[in-house]
């Protein structure tokens, strides 16, 4: 089976009125993390993926999903 890692963190970056250099800030991480995290070419380590859903005060099944792929 050949899943995919989604996420929310555009969306959520936009509700509360944030760059991705100031969430990358926040969390410790380069904003190009950010970017590579939010287009699915780069998958976070639990913790950074634990860091974005505590900034936003969510879980983080709120932010990432998996979508399965067709094989």
């Amino acid at each position: 089976m050949n899943v995919k890692l989604e996420n929310r963190i555009h969306v959520l970056r936009a509700e509360h009125r944030l760059s991705q250099s100031e969430l990358a800030k926040h969390i410790g991480v380069s904003r190009k993390t950010i970017s590579t995290i939010e287009i699915g070419k780069f998958v976070p380590s639990t913790i950074i993926a634990l860091k974005i859903a505590r900034y936003f005060q969510v879980s983080v099944e709120d932010i990432f999903t998996l979508k399965d792929l067709a094989d």
